[in-house]
């Protein structure tokens, strides 16, 4: 999954996703002008096999969904234990000897 949100392109279309969901891949493409619809593709594809979007076809179109759950996942087991502070007296003003 790391390797799959390193790119800034793929970052920002996790963040299209969370804002909008449902995207087709022609809206997802007006948001990255700099690469080509194929080149979009292949980013979604390569987040949809990390588990990171899911996709649901409606018709002839194929819509786009964020799974936030790996996400969380990562932040439940990693993030969210190194925020707490590994001393307990930590930012708390030094006492004064004396």
């Amino acid at each position: 999954m790391f390797r799959a949100i390193a790119d800034p392109s793929r970052r920002q279309l996790l963040d299209a996703m969370r804002e909008s969901d449902g995207r087709t891949l022609g809206e997802l493409s007006e948001l990255l002008p700099n690469l080509t619809r194929f080149g979009v593709a292949k980013h979604l594809g390569v987040l949809e096999s990390a588990g990171l979007v899911v996709t649901r076809k409606v018709g002839r179109s194929k819509h786009h969904y964020l799974n936030p759950v790996p996400i969380q996942d990562i932040a439940d087991r990693w993030i969210d234990r190194y925020r707490r502070p590994f001393f307990p007296d930590a930012g708390r003003p030094a006492r004064r000897s004396g």
